[in-house]
């Protein structure tokens, strides 16, 4: 018998399976999905197993495969299918494909690491005479006192004393090992939460789809009860050995919905997202992987693992840009999440106050079905927007906070409720120059401003992470003439500590974040009112529940408006109308102040008015009238290379080509990307908008065979792409 093996090398040059021969040792154990050792080019790789066949007719000796590497891996049917067809879907290779679905520690290529984890438990072993060996070592008090505590309870855990260790030398007792779990939630609970009206009529309409592949947009204002209608189809589901994945857009989202559903489900939710660590998110695979859990609550990449007899899932805040994959392969998460419903036949359920356009776009021609939530839970109301004019503000001096957001903030710590202040820029000051020499700290890899965090006194390039101590003198000309322009959170959070020092303020952004449980920390500690205000990033919009939180403050909420993007009304309409829904959640009356130099900004007063169908009317004129999304679909293709001419060269060449086989698409470029210099390489773009996927395909493949045979240029392919 043969096997069709996918080996560990990722190159274009080499995307196909490679034919080895079953050892008789490994027959009657090799199963199609498991990894396996095998010889390649005189040396021992590995690879995945994708077919198994009896006979070839090949002219050349076949080698042998080696080994098992896993036998506790094995890639399903479905996995198998959907790594190919995400091969197929944005052109990468195959083994890429896999290598995204598994976890850093069931990766294809070699890892020495050992990420199991045991408890060590000692018993007697069955051929000793315990009375015997009792008689002959009464002076060995500590070892007696081991077995006879053996003897009562069978097995203990094991101890590293002396004693533990001469009865194993002595083969008296023996170690038995276990694997166990980083994290354990032993709580067992039940679902006891009674929906409303309205919510019971979403739950019926979905539950009636169960066993049946259909996709439902909730479009459910913020704080109208979603998650529960979530649960309540989870707890259905599993009455019926049904198995459920949830996903959310940010790791700041799980800490707060992993809690509500460990309290409802107890042990058979896992959770999965890369803020787990290698160890962690091992433990919490082979538990979805051995049927051990029936819930999987995580953010993109969780859409892979590979539960068992799918019932649902579940894509909240479904509008997420952080669905889709910046890197090789660019998938879409809810693409993906389509196609495993599909193949299991189950409901896919879309979540969202703000739902992109594309998605509320099918779902009015009817290929989503539409779900209302137009009230919140309680009848609690909607905060009031009120929207300032800083131009006015500018003129009294104000340049950060306008006397109308001090004085709600006054007044929200005056009857101690809570405050979030929202400013979508991390840092100190986005610009650092020099008044006497005009010199600009910049990335020398990227040509993009340094950002200056003062708390580490350095200077970083957000794009590839460059960084520098900041000196007190100009490195160009030596003058203590250094300014600092710009607001970031850091600055802001020092503003504010300053305007209210009795306030207590904590920062939440990628700066304050990146060590282990403190984003969790943080959200605990607010929740439980350590702090009166939180200042953040758009990782703060979205997803929150906090009883006291009465305000919410936006610094340049017209900011995200001026980006050169077709999606930047709807990423601030969103951004802005989730960032909202944070305040007056429970009994409490919220309060939201929208500072702007452009208050007669049609989107911002859409937002002002919470009229998401007048925006979405509105921006659907402009995007058919421009021919975006969803009237067409979108291709961005970016050549890069190191050598500024390489680049152009082939760009212009790829529009020739694009020209001669597209007729019907249309074909923007090439132009300079919005980041034209990155990591040191030169990037130019081309945009393709089409309507019909089947003749695209076969020119992008064709065209992405000609640059594997290019040395010193890259080809970057993005289908559909969130932002150009």
């Amino acid at each position: 018998m043969f096997a069709e093996v996918l080996i560990e090398y990722n190159s274009k040059k080499i995307d196909k399976s490679f034919t080895y021969k079953i050892p008789s040792k490994l027959i009657d154990i090799l199963e199609i999905g498991m990894k396996v050792i095998v010889p390649f080019n005189n040396r021992y790789i590995n690879g995945f197993v994708i077919k198994i066949i009896n006979d070839v007719s090949l002219d050349y000796k076949i080698k042998e495969i080696i080994d098992i590497k896993d036998k506790k891996l094995k890639l399903d049917k479905e996995m198998l299918e959907l790594g190919f067809y995400i091969s197929e879907k944005t052109l990468c290779s195959k083994i890429q494909a896999f290598q995204t679905m598994l976890p850093s520690s069931l990766k294809i290529k070699y890892n020495k690491i050992n990420y199991q984890k045991y408890n060590e438990y000692i018993q007697l072993c069955d051929d000793i005479d315990i009375y015997k060996f009792k008689k002959e070592n009464k002076r060995a008090k500590k070892q007696i006192e081991i077995i006879e505590n053996l003897m009562q309870n069978k097995r203990v855990l094991k101890e590293n004393n002396n004693a533990t260790k001469s009865l194993i030398s002595k083969g008296v007792i023996k170690v038995i090992k276990e694997e166990k779990y980083r994290i354990n939630i032993n709580n067992e609970v039940s679902f006891d939460k009674k929906l409303t009206n309205d919510q019971l009529k979403i739950f019926s309409s979905v539950k009636n789809s169960f066993s049946t592949f259909n996709t439902f947009l909730l479009n459910g204002v913020t704080g109208s009860g979603k998650t529960e209608i979530y649960m309540a189809l989870i707890n259905e589901l599993l009455s019926n050995k049904k198995t459920a994945l949830v996903l959310v857009p940010e790791i700041s989202l799980t800490t707060q919905i992993v809690e509500r559903f460990y309290n409802t489900f107890g042990n058979k939710v896992a959770v999965y997202h890369s803020g787990l660590s290698e160890g962690e998110k091992y433990d919490e695979y082979l538990k979805i992987l051995n049927g051990d859990v029936s819930i999987v609550i995580g953010t993109r990449s969780s859409i892979f693992v590979p539960l068992k007899n799918l019932g649902i899932i579940i894509v909240d805040e479904e509008h997420s840009e952080n669905y889709k994959q910046d890197n090789t392969p660019k998938y879409n998460a809810i693409d993906i999440a389509l196609k495993r419903c599909e193949y299991n036949k189950c409901p896919l359920l879309l979540g969202s106050a703000t739902p992109s356009l594309e998605s509320m776009a099918r779902a009015i021609k009817g290929k989503y079905k539409l779900l209302k939530l137009d009230k919140r839970i309680g009848n609690a109301k909607l905060p009031s927007i009120n929207l300032v004019d800083m131009q006015e503000e500018y003129r009294k001096r104000n340049m950060i906070f306008s006397d109308l957001l001090i004085d709600k903030i006054n007044f929200c710590l005056q009857n101690n409720n809570q405050a979030i202040i929202l400013l979508n820029r991390r840092g100190y000051s986005t610009i650092v120059n020099c008044s006497s020499c005009g010199y600009t700290y910049k990335c020398p890899d990227c040509e993009i401003s340094l950002t200056y965090h003062k708390s580490t006194n350095n200077l970083r390039c957000h794009y590839c992470g460059y960084s520098i101590k900041k000196e007190n003198t100009c490195p160009k000309c030596h003058e203590d003439a250094l300014n600092f322009y710009g607001l970031g959170t850091e600055k802001l959070e020092i503003e504010i500590k300053k305007k209210f020092p009795n306030a207590k303020v904590v920062r939440m952004d990628t700066d304050t974040t990146s060590k282990k449980n403190s984003l969790k920390n943080i959200i605990e500690a607010f929740k439980n009112k350590e702090y009166d205000i939180l200042v953040g990033t758009q990782m703060i919009s979205k997803g929150f529940d906090f009883d006291n939180v009465t305000l919410v403050g936006v610094i340049n909420a017209d900011a995200s408006l001026n980006i050169p993007d077709f999606r930047s009304n709807e990423r601030t309409f969103s951004l802005l109308s989730q960032v909202a829904g944070r305040a007056g959640r429970k009994n409490k009356t919220g309060e939201v102040i929208l500072q702007t130099f452009d208050v007669n900004n049609q989107t911002l007063n859409y937002v002002k008015e919470n009229n998401y169908y007048q925006f979405f009317q509105n921006e659907m004129k402009i995007r058919h009238a421009l021919n975006y999304p969803p009237y067409y679909f979108l291709v961005n293709l970016k050549i890069i290379s190191k050598d500024y001419a390489v680049a152009s060269i082939n760009a212009n060449k790829t529009v020739k080509f694009l020209k001669e086989y597209l007729k019907e698409e249309i074909i923007l470029g090439p132009t300079t990307a919005s980041m034209f210099k990155l990591n040191n390489k030169f990037h130019f773009q081309i945009i393709v908008k089409y309507k019909k996927e089947d003749k695209l395909m076969p020119v992008l493949k064709k065209l992405d065979n000609i640059f594997i045979n290019i040395n010193n240029c890259d080809l970057d392919i993005d289908i559909n792409p969130l932002r150009i």
